[in-house]
């Protein structure tokens, strides 16, 4: 999720662990340091532009780092506010705002890698879009309530803006499964049910949805709103590149983009050189994620150790949003603007 929701996250999970024990003030900076400690990642340059992809949310995002890192922040915030008989509730404070901000990144459709060193398998759901007020507006009016308050209920606000959110995730992964059962029930009929599939929410909500399809050839992209006023999805397909993916499908690069998008990428050229899209995130056709890997030579190679270089989005995304909304409330089902 985006830093501004983490540091809110964390900041109600500090504070809901430490409760009147410590002043609010103390729980709450604390508990936002901590939530967006794991993702000081982003400004680590490997060098590879496909590489810098796959290793955010890798080792700051592991259970087992994590939980040996909380132990240090516990000792720091009990020594600096002379609150050393409190270590063991700091030590839980902090595991869970650590805890609570790979849970919630797992939610999301990038990928966290939760279980390095022993495994660099990237888990995503993709039940909640990484901006979602819907979910960060409650928590942070109930942090600013708790804050504020003079009321001995005060830390009531905190707990309520914390259910709030709760609910609002249960809702997406309620919500991603009934879309998923509309799309496959909505399949054209020469794509197999078993194929490989994924619905996430658009922009800043929950109620409309993109879904995705995979095939060896082609992929199939549509969209569902709850607001639609029929369960049906209506898709439109596109060429995958196939007879790329069979010549540069095992480039170091195309290998790390296809196992981390759990195979829902693409191919094309662009000036006589190579691009793969990870279409998870972005629609047709410009995707956030999207690498040159290279130029083929003579014979129709790539090097493999040419280095990628991200050419991803080149649109303003607030240029989406008039659609998103007019999408979202059913009022067309035109495809997005500058196609």
């Amino acid at each position: 999720m985006d830093s501004v929701t983490q540091i809110t996250l964390g900041a109600a999970v500090g504070v809901a662990v430490m409760g009147k024990r410590v002043p609010i003030w103390q729980s709450a900076l604390w508990g936002g340091v901590a939530g967006t400690t794991p993702d000081l990642d982003v400004f680590i340059n490997y060098g590879d532009a496909t590489v810098n992809m796959v290793r955010h949310r890798a080792e700051t995002h592991a259970i087992f780092y994590l939980t040996l890192l909380s132990p240090f922040f516990a000792a720091a915030a009990a020594w600096l506010h002379r609150s050393r008989p409190l270590f063991k509730r700091w030590l839980l404070a902090f595991w869970l705002v650590f805890m609570t901000h790979i849970g919630l990144d797992y939610l999301t459709i990038y990928g966290t890698q939760l279980l390095m060193p022993f495994s660099d398998y990237p888990f995503e759901r993709g039940s909640i879009f990484i901006i979602d007020p819907f979910y960060t507006v409650p928590l942070l009016v109930g942090v600013i309530a708790a804050l504020a308050s003079k009321s001995q209920r005060r830390l009531t606000y905190n707990t309520i803006g914390l259910t709030l959110s709760s609910l609002y995730l249960a809702w997406g992964l309620v919500a991603q499964q009934y879309v998923q059962t509309v799309a496959k029930a909505s399949l054209p009929q020469h794509v197999s049910p078993d194929s490989n599939m994924l619905a996430t929410p658009s922009a800043l909500n929950s109620v409309l949805w993109r879904v995705l399809v995979t095939t060896p050839t082609h992929y199939y992209e549509g969209w569902y709103s709850f607001w639609d006023g029929m369960d049906k999805v209506s898709w439109r397909q596109h060429d995958r590149g196939p007879a790329l993916i069979q010549a540069y499908g095992d480039h170091p690069s195309a290998q790390r983009i296809r196992r981390f998008s759990h195979g829902f990428y693409a191919m094309h050229t662009a000036d006589d050189r190579v691009v793969i899209s990870d279409l998870r995130m972005g629609a047709h056709p410009r995707y956030f994620f999207s690498f040159d890997i290279g130029q083929p030579d003579d014979n129709g190679l790539i090097d493999p150790q040419t280095l990628s270089v991200r050419v991803g989005l080149q649109q303003d995304p607030r240029a989406l949003f008039p659609w998103i909304w007019r999408r979202m409330l059913g009022q067309t089902t035109e495809s997005l603007p500058n196609q």
